[in-house]
């Protein structure tokens, strides 16, 4: 039955992704002119994430800050607005560029993971992907996000999204995975879109 569940999962995946990838072609076209225009740099940002079991893979995101962001990280920790020490997040982040702040209040930087969703890197509905360096300071508690595929979405991104604490975040994915079928996936998702709009501590 847990197999079958799986395949009907995996088929919805495909299905979703391959639809929403048509759907949003010609916006994604238009982004990456504005992103090129807008600063020097490539359009997308592909970083190493991890997924289930453990296993690690390349997420793909339009790139919404300046070059050698990742490097520059470390003087800005200490504002670091995510309680916990695990995540980092801040509302006025000095390497995110002005089409970069609007692509985040709308999450369509993250929209090119549709692209991780057909090649079965990630599901529509899971926890979100940590980094490596994240995982590294999970608890055994914490390790239970990694259990099934990563997400676009999950019930923590439409109960608050970066305005909850990390505990908050761990046990809600917890509490999806535990209660996880295809129903719940379909509620998440309807509960994402205005969320989406709402831009609810999106930052």
């Amino acid at each position: 039955m847990a197999r079958r569940g799986e395949r009907a999962r995996r088929a919805f995946d495909v299905l979703a992704s391959l639809s929403a990838i048509v759907l949003l072609s010609p916006l994604w076209l238009a982004l990456a002119a504005l992103i090129k225009y807008e600063t020097p740099g490539p359009v997308f940002f592909v970083q190493t994430r991890v997924g289930r079991g453990g296993r690690t893979f390349r997420m793909i995101k339009f790139r919404s800050m300046v070059q050698d962001a990742e490097h520059l990280r470390e003087a800005l920790e200490a504002y670091n607005e995510v309680k916990g020490g695990v995540l980092f997040k801040m509302r006025r982040d000095p390497r995110v560029t002005r089409l970069g702040q609007i692509l985040r209040r709308t999450s369509l930087d993250e929209t090119p993971q549709l692209l991780n969703v057909l090649l079965g890197h990630m599901s529509i509905v899971g926890p979100r992907p940590p980094l490596p360096a994240e995982v590294a300071k999970y608890t055994p508690a914490q390790r239970r996000r990694l259990e099934i595929k990563p997400g676009l979405t999950c019930l923590w991104q439409v109960s608050g999204r970066s305005l909850l604490e990390f505990d908050d975040q761990v046990a809600l994915d917890v509490e999806y995975i535990e209660r996880r079928s295809l129903w719940l996936d379909l509620v998440i998702l309807a509960r994402t879109i205005p969320a989406v709009f709402a831009a609810r501590g999106a930052f």
